[in-house]
């Protein structure tokens, strides 16, 4: 089925933001994946294209064994036995993560079936609408930069602080959803300020 142009360039531009979140992340990602325009994603996947031929799969740039799949669901509404597919696919190549790019909200038990397995591995679902634009290049998102363990570390221990308190940043935070933040790490917030030039703060996730 050849899909209409607002379908392609719709999905041209959900493609570009999964590129720019997975390098923010420390995935390896070239500046064509995330710059090629729609000419050259017109010819690499033909308009007749799925939405699963989009299927992603990338390594850490320090971590070659730590991999992430991006996988687009072809139905609008996706449910178990898709998931289940997605779930044998990890196992099968050891990949322990994934982000699940949706046309519209899950079947409740869909939902159900992927926090049940969050423990072996981590699923994290996007609606397509989230992700036509990019909310790190929205004016009002300062720069973000996700601390190491060895950081936080270092930052307690300057402060003499327990981490509870810092501020707080809710894991369902936008931001904390496109950095892919789980509870108990720490993002350091760079604002511009008129007096001070750069103005930083901590935000301990939660």
């Amino acid at each position: 089925m050849v899909l209409s142009e607002v379908e392609f360039n719709r999905l041209y531009k959900i493609r570009k933001t999964v590129m720019q979140i997975l390098r923010d992340r420390g995935y390896l990602v070239t500046d064509y994946e995330i710059n090629m325009n729609k000419n050259e994603f017109r010819d690499k996947y033909s308009e007749n294209m799925k939405r699963e031929d989009l299927l992603i799969n990338k390594a850490k740039k320090d971590n070659s064994s730590d991999q992430i799949f991006v996988f687009f669901p072809e139905e609008s509404k996706v449910g178990v036995k898709t998931i289940k597919t997605y779930l044998n696919r990890m196992k099968s190549e050891n990949v322990s993560k994934a982000i699940l790019v949706v046309q519209q909200n899950m079947t409740p038990i869909a939902r159900s079936s992927i926090a049940a397995v969050n423990s072996k591995f981590d699923l994290e679902v996007f609606q397509e609408a989230e992700l036509l634009v990019n909310i790190k290049e929205h004016v009002l998102v300062p720069e973000h930069q996700v601390l190491t363990d060895t950081e936080k570390k270092t930052l307690l221990e300057r402060y003499t602080v327990k981490e509870t308190q810092l501020p707080r940043m809710q894991v369902t935070d936008p931001v904390s959803r496109y950095y892919g933040l789980k509870r108990g790490q720490v993002v350091k917030i760079i604002r511009s300020s008129e007096t001070a030039g750069r103005y930083v703060t901590y935000r301990y996730v939660v």
